[in-house]
């Protein structure tokens, strides 16, 4: 008898977990979800209660036909809170705040987590045995029509045609029932209704990436994922892409449990917030080990400046010369690095080991180090994938520092998985990693403190080529508030050829910036990049000496970050700190403005500092800029915007 009661106690509790609803507030109470688990499981958000989400179904498909979702028997549910500092390296803070409460809903087969910060909330699965996922739903139902900034993949074509994509392209500003139902679009893509959210993913390992569709024309938005492949074929740019000729009929597989990645809206109340946002490193996994040895730095760039060299007595190019001059040049500066891009291994080889012979690499990375810099080389995908270990091996006895990986071009469950095996492989070896032709950042930065960068950005290299009807600068000061709320992302900026609207062409061995010489500074600033490039040629900096030497000494990684002010699409007004220096600087689009910045820290009235600001002229020739020492009083500075322009202060 006893038996019997035990068993109905266990029942009735299963059904008493199984018909309940949840509640989970934020630690400032602000934000709020609601769980639904009948019929389906489904979340909703609110802020000051006022409908973000309204309920958006949550499940998961394997391939035998079971659902994880609606009707699923939850056998446990766990609540937590979190409030804790955590240490960060290579970032834009030193210390991160870390406070969330968190629900854990237990079936048999997986685990559902909830978590609610005061800046967003977010959701993942775990599995607890090997599975195989034929879809998964993650719909995002907004209320009302909000505006979103879409950033569709790039190509166009049908949809298996759109998931083979650079993570390349600027955004539309249109309301979600406009979105082009034959498009997809990648993440994060910012939406602003009654709070401005920022939608995204972290922790993500093993797991094709998340895109976004919306094919009925309303304010709902679903997740698509690209099929595992079924066989994959050499091709693409000089034979270094992996492409993928056919797909499985399902997204993942894995023969033990693991958790999947979190599903993140990041929700704030003002634009600035999240141009600051930490969200997605709070999210990721935290490293293993000691990454003391990766240093962040610039480096100077051969591959946007054409190897096009001035005043030398030699032809410039992929040659020992050329390189000597920018190790040199690097070396006067206290540049860190000095990068080969394409160009010093042999075409259409897709083998690292066969270096074309105008590149002597031994010899030019002794040159480097004797100097007190180092070496980085580009690599497409194809070679690199081919055998990770033994060239991070045959390169890091030869003093190489690191690696930019190019051409990957797909976020499948394969590609994924092959991020991080990168980076574990290359840490072995104490090399770090800059991913180029990637998917956004979605954590593996703070996991493997060796992946510096990312790329997953419409960068300056897109002004080589594209023509005056290309708005660069209204890109510039839309992506603090989307791209880079996921992590770093390698911008490549500093040109010193600076042309107005009216001036500007593409060039692909002269090439210039869009804007101002000041936006070009304050993009050091605004623009997170432990792995920064200076675009330009040496000879260009050394004919701007001036401009050099700040581009040369400022940071990469900061102490403190703290966005001032702004609108996404239209301003940025930024401040970081490193150690007892503050820097400030300011974008604005095409417009001209007048903005006045309030100093983040106490200042003496007179407090003096350095003023980079736009010239009187700049509005007819972006070069024209000046430098001037400032008292400051009042705990401000006011500062004038040439259209295309910015500014920095530095304390």
């Amino acid at each position: 008898m006893k038996r019997v009661l035990i068993s109905i106690v266990a029942i009735l509790a299963a059904l008493s977990i199984q018909a309940k609803d949840y509640k989970l507030a934020s630690p400032d109470g602000r934000i709020s979800v609601a769980v639904q688990t009948t019929p389906a499981l489904t979340w909703s958000i609110c802020r000051d209660g006022a409908a973000v989400l309204e309920a958006s179904p949550i499940a998961i498909t394997l391939t035998d036909g079971t659902v994880w979702g609606g009707g699923t028997k939850f056998r446990k549910a766990v609540r937590s809170s979190v409030a804790q500092t955590l240490d960060a390296q290579n970032f834009k803070r030193a210390k991160v705040q870390d406070s969330y409460n968190e629900l854990k809903l237990t079936a048999k087969e997986f685990d559902i987590i909830f978590r609610v910060y005061d800046d967003g909330a977010a959701y993942r699965f775990v599995t607890k045995t090997a599975t195989e996922i034929k879809s998964e739903t993650a719909r995002f139902n907004f209320p009302d029509d909000p505006m979103g900034w879409i950033p569709y993949s790039r190509d166009g074509g049908s949809i298996e045609q759109q998931f083979a994509n650079s993570f390349e392209n600027t955004y539309v500003h249109i309301p979600l029932s406009q979105w082009d139902a034959a498009r997809i679009a990648f993440l994060p893509i910012t939406v602003e209704g009654s709070a401005k959210v920022c939608i995204t993913e972290a922790d993500l390992f093993n797991y094709p990436g998340m895109y976004l569709s919306n094919v009925d024309g309303d304010s709902a938005l679903e997740a698509m994922f690209p099929a595992y492949p079924k066989t994959i074929v050499q091709g693409g740019h000089n034979m270094l892409q992996g492409i993928v000729t056919a797909r499985e009929d399902y997204i993942y597989k894995c023969d033990k449990g693991e958790p999947l990645p979190w599903r993140v809206l990041v929700i704030v109340e003002e634009d600035r917030q999240l141009a600051e946002n930490d969200l997605v490193w709070r999210l990721a996994r935290p490293a293993e080990g000691d990454f003391s040895w990766v240093k962040p730095g610039k480096v100077a760039w051969d591959w946007w400046n054409d190897w096009n060299l001035k005043g030398v007595d030699f032809v410039t190019g992929v040659n020992n010369d050329t390189y000597k001059y920018y190790i040199d040049f690097a070396a006067r500066n206290g540049i860190e690095y000095v990068i080969l891009d394409e160009g010093w291994a042999v075409n259409l080889q897709a083998d690292l080991m066969q270096v074309v012979p105008e590149i002597d690499l031994p010899m030019l990375s002794k040159y480097a180090i004797d100097r007190g810099v180092k070496l980085v080389l580009w690599a497409g995908y194809w070679a690199f994938n081919r055998d990770i270990e033994g060239v991070c091996k045959h390169y890091s006895e030869m003093g190489i520092a690191g690696w930019k990986v190019d051409f990957m071009n797909r976020d499948d469950q394969p590609m994924v998985a092959f991020f991080e095996e990168a980076a574990r492989i290359a840490a072995k070896y104490h090399q770090f990693v800059d991913f180029h032709g990637a998917f956004k950042p979605a954590g593996l930065t703070r996991t493997w403190p060796n992946v510096l960068n990312f790329e997953g950005v419409n960068g300056l290299e897109q002004l080589k080529w594209m023509g005056p009807e290309y708005d660069q600068v209204t890109y510039d000061v839309t992506i603090p508030y989307t791209r880079y709320v996921a992590g770093p992302a390698d911008y490549t900026q500093g040109a010193m050829r600076n042309a107005i609207k009216a001036n500007y062409f593409p060039c692909d061995n002269e090439p210039m910036s869009q804007g101002t010489r000041c936006r070009q500074l304050a993009e050091y600033i605004i623009f997170d990049a432990p792995f920064t490039m200076l675009c330009d040629a040496p000879t260009s900096y050394e004919a701007e000496p001036e401009c050099t030497g700040f581009i040369a000494s400022v940071p990469t990684v900061w102490d403190e970050t703290i966005a001032l002010d702004g609108k996404i699409g239209e301003y940025i007004v930024m401040a970081r700190r490193s150690g007892e220096r503050w820097y400030l600087a300011a974008m604005t689009d095409w417009k001209a403005r007048d903005i006045v910045i309030k100093l983040p820290f106490d200042a003496e009235d007179g407090t003096r500092a350095y003023l980079w600001r736009d010239g009187i002229n700049a509005h007819r020739n972006g070069q024209d800029y000046r430098k001037e020492e400032i008292l400051v009083y009042g705990g401000e500075v006011a500062v004038h915007l040439a259209p295309g322009g910015g500014c920095v202060v530095e304390f």
